[in-house]
């Protein structure tokens, strides 16, 4: 909505008897919040502004400006807060969690489309469709966007995530975001910009330069400081985490995967007699269980030998190639019931603890681990496709960088979209093993490159 420029029609201080009905309707809209919280967003001294603007769309819009910071904005008369606000009340909103290179697309004006969503180990929070929602990035917790739910949460699941998730209304970075100030400076104990450089300077987190007159410019910063470092989001109240059970970190637990088959369109006639169709998803045993009473129902078991199946025009065009049509009449079952499963369509379905099944059609993509040369010969491990199996990457980092005593890296992962690799350096397979294996319990067929951990006595 504030993708782009919009146009200003007024702005107007709130009177009190204003701010006591903007009061009452934050607590109709949010009900989570206590009376000390919608006394604080919504403050009776402090300078609060009413600003009416026409967004590029044409909708007509009502933002509530405090101490500069746009707070609340209403539509159609539903009142949203903005993202300022969320970083104060976190917890305010349900919350679903994408990866740091979808925000340019939501900046941008674009929605969030299911597959761009990260599964946590908890499973998505329970909403309906039309619910407000909250997005945030993997590894922060403070929300980047606001949006309205397209579907429900069983629908998302069902979808097997894919479509649209949720329109968004409103992000950081966008047009609203400017309105409001990062940092106000006179109330802090520094008072001063200057006096505030000059500190930080002497604590040697930042270089200032004045690189024109007049001017001073920050030119460095040492992220690895301390106080950088150190720097956290407090975390929720026992007040919030008991509106949101669950919403926090969860130990993981790695999903159920279970292999399926999908029904293609030259197969349909073979399956509709058991009531299936182009697209239905079936288990293997339920294949079997289908290509056996179809045989017996259609008399196709030879008379003379039980374990041959008679190929009626049906199958022969569901299973023999073309140069088999007039010379292949029979087959043995097994033969028959390994053709049937080749010319299905590979799907998966894959279940988190406590969530609906969600199913795909391909083949599920291992873990994938390999090892490259990076600059001065020196081998980094790189590690592909956690998320397909609810892990975050970021959080995959932090621990290996722990265990191996090695720098880390999480990067955008080449040609695959909106996926992320984590790179970590010198030959970290056995650590990687341990982390997948044995703590994280996942089962060693979905894990490919576990063969390169370096040989005992070599050097790494």
């Amino acid at each position: 909505m504030f993708a782009k420029a919009f146009r200003v029609k007024s702005n107007t201080a709130v009177k009190g008897s204003d701010r006591r009905k903007l009061r009452a309707d934050v607590t109709t809209a949010f009900p989570t919040l206590g009376t000390d919280q919608v006394s604080e967003l919504v403050p009776g001294k402090e300078d609060l502004n009413i600003v009416k603007l026409y967004a590029h769309k044409g909708d007509a819009v009502t933002v509530y400006v405090s101490g500069g910071n746009p707070i609340l904005f209403e539509l159609e008369k539903n009142l949203y807060p903005t993202v300022y606000t969320l970083w104060s009340y976190p917890d305010l909103l349900p919350t679903f969690t994408t990866w740091p290179l979808v925000l340019e697309k939501l900046v941008g004006g674009a929605d969030l489309m299911l597959p761009g969503l990260v599964m946590p180990p908890a499973g998505l929070p329970q909403v309906q469709k039309g619910d407000l929602c909250a997005i945030s990035l993997v590894g922060n917790r403070a929300p980047v966007a606001i949006g309205v739910a397209a579907m429900s949460t069983a629908e998302m699941l069902t979808s097997g995530l894919k479509g649209r998730g949720f329109s968004v209304l409103h992000t950081y970075q966008d047009h609203l975001c400017p309105e409001g100030r990062r940092l106000d400076i006179k109330k802090s104990s520094y008072k001063k910009l200057s006096k505030f450089l000059q500190q930080m300077q002497q604590e040697q987190i930042i270089q200032v330069k004045e690189l024109s007159k007049g001017v001073e410019s920050i030119v460095a910063v040492d992220w690895k400081h301390p106080r950088i470092t150190s720097f956290v989001i407090p975390e929720p109240s026992p007040t919030s985490q008991t509106i949101q059970e669950g919403s926090g970190e969860q130990p993981y637990h790695p999903p159920d995967i279970k292999p399926l088959y999908c029904v293609p369109a030259s197969m349909t006639l073979l399956f509709q007699e058991s009531g299936h169709k182009k697209g239905s998803f079936l288990e293997g045993s339920e294949v079997r269980t289908i290509i056996i009473n179809y045989a017996k129902k259609n008399d196709l078991v030879d008379a003379d030998n039980k374990n041959l199946v008679k190929l009626d025009p049906i199958l022969c065009d569901c299973i023999l190639e073309k140069n088999e049509q007039h010379t292949v009449m029979k087959l043995p079952w097994d033969s028959l019931l390994a053709r049937c499963l080749e010319k299905l369509q590979p799907a998966y379905q894959v279940t988190f603890t406590g969530q609906e099944p969600i199913v795909k059609k391909g083949k599920i993509c291992p873990i994938d681990i390999t090892l490259a040369q990076r600059a001065s010969n020196k081998k980094v491990t790189v590690v592909r496709n956690l998320e397909a199996y609810g892990l975050d990457p970021y959080s995959v980092a932090a621990i290996l960088q722990q265990r191996c005593q090695a720098s880390t890296t999480v990067t955008p992962s080449p040609g695959a979209k909106d996926s992320l690799q984590v790179q970590i350096q010198g030959n970290q397979v056995h650590h990687l093993s341990w982390l997948l294996l044995e703590e994280y319990q996942l089962p060693r067929k979905h894990i490919q490159g576990l063969e390169k951990a370096p040989k005992p006595g070599k050097k790494k």
